[in-house]
């Protein structure tokens, strides 16, 4: 980049005088939320990203230097639902990923359903896939994918509502271009990077456990040492009382 290309250090300034500003703003957005979804922390989270984003090109076109914030995506969240209250159809979409591991166990499931029985019969891979997918419903697939020579990636599941069914044809040529994000009721994910996050939260209740466990302990010992005083105290008293001496347990 030439010098003349390069921001003013005032501009430079300038950001870093309107990250603040909207850091202050943000800060009583939140103070005065009026509930979990309240638009103003929305929009102040919103403002505060983009200067922050704009302070840190700035910074670096000027100074070759970075901040040590993450921008994050503000457009990665979805919308909140604002699709008709009483939905007259719906629209379910999916996507499953999977990775093609064992190619020629794919071409050899495929020749099982067809009459590709000939060995010197050539069979692509993206043949044996339109063989297998239009002989079995995508959710068999989905529990075989093994047998098939696939595995598994990510997948999704989104419900969208509608006022009314399409007109038949009317989206087979784009099927998945006119989604409307906040007309999604719900939607269902799947991803290895959520059983990462499972087995830290594991981790950490086994942690917990442990810990837990060494409270008990420790409590276990304080009680033999009451029971010992108590048959102590039993012993002195025999004598006097026929009774039941009652037992502190924790």
């Amino acid at each position: 980049m030439s010098d003349a290309a390069q921001p003013t250090a005032a501009e430079v300034r300038a950001a870093a005088e309107a990250v603040k500003t909207a850091l202050d703003r943000h800060l009583a957005a939140v103070e005065r939320r009026s509930g979990q979804d309240d638009p103003a922390v929305y929009e102040a989270f919103n403002a505060l990203a983009a200067a922050a984003e704009a302070y840190d090109e700035l910074l670096y076109d000027r100074h070759d230097e970075v901040t040590p914030f993450e921008i994050p995506d503000v457009d990665d969240s979805p919308p909140p639902y604002a699709g008709p209250e009483e939905p007259h159809a719906l629209s379910v979409l999916i996507r499953r990923d999977y990775a093609v591991v064992e190619p020629q166990r794919l071409i050899a499931q495929a020749r099982r359903v067809t009459d590709l029985d000939r060995e010197d019969e050539p069979v692509t891979t993206h043949a044996a896939l339109g063989v297998l997918f239009g002989e079995y419903e995508p959710d068999e697939i989905a529990s075989r994918h093994t047998e098939f020579g696939l595995e598994e990636g990510d997948s999704t599941l989104w419900i969208e509502a509608a006022e009314d069914l399409a007109e038949p044809g009317e989206w087979l040529n784009d099927p998945f271009d006119h989604i409307d994000q906040e007309s999604i009721v719900c939607r269902f994910d799947v991803s290895a990077v959520f059983d990462d996050e499972d087995d830290d939260h594991d981790d950490e209740d086994a942690d917990d456990e442990d810990d837990i466990e060494d409270v008990e302990g420790d409590g276990h010992d304080e009680d033999e040492e009451d029971h010992d005083e108590d048959d102590e105290h039993d012993d002195v008293n025999d004598g006097e009382s026929d009774g039941q001496v009652p037992v502190r347990r924790a």
